[in-house]
């Protein structure tokens, strides 16, 4: 039989090793030190908290710091916004004004009575249909030039401009081209101020900053400026019809990751 005793003996177990007493008031030293350091920072801590919350501001100035302060004034000049500065007073925006007939019918006209009796009426007036950008890019005597897209005076029955400084001038069609998606406007040119100047494409360099300068989502956001960089020079991109949606043709473009709206 056994000599150890089991779970069940009246007899308390004995440590068969020596050692294991020692593990086990080893084990028991470190359980109280710990709980008297764990003690020891929360009341400490709570000490802290407490002392730091019944703390007091020293009443009097602040003159004997250190820390001062300055105006700092700083002028901020880049090749950007000198061309931005350049360029915008020739930036437009352009009005696309459509007619918007209006009719009204008496109820018994409208739900199917005798049509003879309904008072009915219309009438007609120029609404903002689209709006777009352009550029002024020359002036001859008494009239200004204006280069937009096709697809911002589309079907027109008259065109306004809005000059950098606020004037609104009446504008006229030179002529247009869906393919190349580009219109010429003509105004007068007694407010016109300052022309922009063309560059020439092909001497520009992929890598190049590209600046885009106008009037995206209306008028009220005139002269906005994006800034990017040409991405590539010659970019084939399929042009479409604005009303029937076709393919028209092809356009070589200058690809830029300058933000554009539409």
């Amino acid at each position: 039989m056994d000599n150890q005793q089991g779970p069940n003996s009246n007899e308390p177990i004995t440590p068969q090793h020596s050692g294991t007493k020692g593990l086990l008031i080893k084990v028991a030293v470190t359980a109280l030190v710990a709980g008297f350091v764990g003690g020891g920072i929360a009341y400490g801590g709570a000490n802290y908290f407490s002392n730091r919350d019944s703390t007091s501001v020293p009443a009097g100035s602040n003159s004997g710091g250190s820390a001062s302060t300055s105006n700092l004034k700083v002028n901020v000049s880049s090749q950007a916004s000198k061309a931005f500065a350049t360029v915008k007073p020739s930036v437009v925006s352009v009005i696309n004004l459509q007619k918007e007939s209006q009719s009204s019918s008496t109820l018994g006209g409208l739900i199917g009575g005798d049509s003879s009796s309904s008072d009915s009426s219309s009438s007609s007036s120029l609404q903002t249909s689209s709006e777009g950008s352009g550029v002024i890019y020359k002036k001859s005597g008494n009239a200004a030039y204006v280069v937009t897209n096709n697809h911002v005076v589309s079907g027109s029955n008259a065109l306004e401009v809005i000059l950098s400084n606020g004037k609104k001038l009446d504008a006229k069609i030179v002529g247009k081209d869906s393919v190349t998606d580009l219109a010429v406007l003509k105004i007068n040119s007694a407010d016109v101020k300052s022309v922009a100047t063309f560059g020439n494409s092909d001497n520009i360099k992929v890598g190049e900053t590209a600046l885009a300068i106008g009037s995206p989502l209306g008028s009220q956001y005139a002269t906005s400026l994006t800034e990017g960089i040409i991405s590539a020079k010659k970019r084939t991109v399929a042009t479409t019809d604005e009303t029937t949606n076709q393919q028209t043709g092809n356009a070589t473009v200058i690809q830029t990751d300058a933000a554009i709206n539409r």
